[in-house]
């Protein structure tokens, strides 16, 4: 969320009713997801309590969307994986991780809708970007491999220690300076 205005307050009642005191209206799970599309700020705290639970509201907004069957974002491997971080001593680094290879992301992509639009006019052809988000899924699974104390490869019997190496570390920091070289080329050819 990037307003820096005081976030709407929601309350979230025993009956599972969320209500918006910004509005004086309830709301829904839909109508907090749009929010956060729209970049509204806003928190939820349970109305009998007063604790912060936006994050468990967040997070049932995710169980929704991937529950639709339209568009899933988050593959059962990376879910495994995240799974298994909870209660490991890496599991403290993972947020921050995550955190910053979303904006990492979200920079790419705002590049490149950037350039597309400027280059092209409006019209916006979607293999460049499907190209470039492959290789920041790639990515981010070779870095979540690389902390992962027990990783089991795709098809294997599980149990393989992999802790990581300085070769994976070399080619993760490869493909972190392939990409940023593609973002370069791509930004100098708009100029």
């Amino acid at each position: 969320m990037t307003s820096t205005a005081t976030p709407i307050t929601i309350k979230k009642y025993a009956n599972r009713r969320l209500y918006n005191t910004a509005t004086s209206s309830y709301v829904t799970l839909d109508h907090l997801c749009q929010m956060v599309k729209d970049n509204a700020d806003f928190v939820v705290y349970d109305a009998k309590s007063g604790e912060d639970i936006t994050r468990s509201v967040l997070t049932q907004i995710i169980v929704e969307e991937e529950s639709k069957g339209g568009q899933n974002l988050l593959p059962i491997p990376f879910l495994r994986q995240l799974i298994g971080f909870y209660g490991d001593s890496l599991g403290g680094l993972v947020p921050n991780y995550l955190e910053y290879s979303m904006q990492a992301f979200l920079r790419n992509e705002a590049q490149m809708r950037q350039y597309m639009e400027q280059t092209l006019g409006g019209l916006f052809p979607f293999n460049p970007i499907e190209e470039m988000n492959k290789q920041n899924a790639s990515l981010f699974e070779s870095a979540i491999k690389m902390f992962a104390p027990f990783y089991t490869a795709p098809g294997g019997t599980g149990g393989s220690t992999a802790h990581p190496s300085e070769a994976a570390v070399s080619d993760l920091q490869n493909r972190l300076n392939m990409m940023q070289q593609q973002l370069n080329e791509v930004t100098k050819t708009k100029k």
